[in-house]
């Protein structure tokens, strides 16, 4: 698998449209990033009767993201819109009424008028006047949703492939910058060991003590600021996440606790490093660069499915 061909932003936006049986029909989907799948659906008065079915194409196809899809449906032929009379001599009543009530000299608007909500209606589903034309109609709205949706897919994917090289530098990265750790610990271990007997024999003075219990307890706490154990498990949390950037599914949620675990290993790795003398501050230094970079790693992969 060609690396990065996994990874799915949850950021995209794709169009689709198409004209059957009279119908013309457009569809516009936009995505971002989301803990969840939440989706958020927007069909013209009288189609919400497709709504169950472009719901579910959504979810077949995505599991993560706050997904905005908007449904466009009108006749293509001249002449279809139904004008419901009845509906727009109420609202002419009305604005009557309230003309006469605030001594209002204005006449109403008629293009006003046919904005007002059901007195205009592009046929609607009554446009498709029985049950098979009806079928016909949900058969062309899902063929322009899926085509809308497998554009989006596409897009995610290509933002997918964006974010994954952005994050495999960052990796390369880190992994360098703990190769640089390794021998500025092995050489640091020594000196802090030294210091710490000094420092033993400078608080006990003339009391007389053991220079093997010394040494012993001198070496115990140099132990103590070894971080063989954290560099090990960062390299493998590292090398974890390179290897998920290849796998299908749902990413986003097992990298971030990787990076969890990794800002984990870099905060006691930074809390082991004082007394280290210079290889103290190098490795400080190193220490918090890589905290950086894990925080640019989290950033990223906040907008991975």
């Amino acid at each position: 698998m060609a690396a990065g061909a996994a990874v799915k932003s949850m950021t995209g936006y794709a169009q689709a449209r198409a004209e059957n049986d009279g119908w013309l029909l457009r569809v516009s989907v936009r995505s971002v990033n989301h803990r969840f799948l939440d989706l958020r659906l927007r069909l013209p008065e009288g189609f919400e009767v497709f709504e169950p079915a472009v719901r579910q194409q959504v979810r077949d196809r995505f599991r993560r993201g706050h997904l905005d899809l908007t449904l466009h449906i009108e006749t293509a032929q001249a002449g279809a819109v139904q004008i419901h009379h009845d509906v727009a001599a109420a609202y002419l009543r009305a604005a009557e009424q309230l003309r006469k009530d605030f001594d209002l000299g204005r006449e109403p608007d008629l293009v006003a008028l046919l904005r007002l909500p059901g007195v205009v209606a592009a046929s609607g589903v009554s446009g498709a006047q029985d049950e098979e034309s009806l079928e016909r109609l949900g058969r062309h709205v899902a063929a322009c949703v899926d085509q809308a949706l497998v554009r989006l897919e596409e897009m995610r994917r290509a933002e997918g492939r964006v974010l994954a090289s952005e994050m495999r530098a960052l990796l390369i990265s880190i992994s360098q910058k703990t190769a640089h750790l390794e021998p500025l610990i092995e050489r640091g271990l020594p000196a802090y060991a030294q210091r710490l007997k000094a420092r033993l024999e400078e608080l006990l003075g003339s009391n007389a003590m053991d220079p093997g219990r010394i040494a012993q307890e001198s070496a115990l706490l140099a132990e103590r600021a070894d971080v063989s154990e954290e560099l090990a498990r960062l390299r493998s949390h590292t090398g974890q996440f390179a290897a998920l950037l290849d796998n299908a599914g749902e990413l986003g949620k097992k990298l971030d606790f990787l990076l969890q675990e990794m800002q984990r290993e870099a905060n006691t790795l930074l809390s082991k490093t004082p007394g280290l003398g210079q290889e103290g501050l190098a490795i400080t230094d190193f220490g918090l660069q890589i905290k950086a970079e894990i925080e640019k790693l989290r950033e990223q992969v906040q907008n991975v499915e």
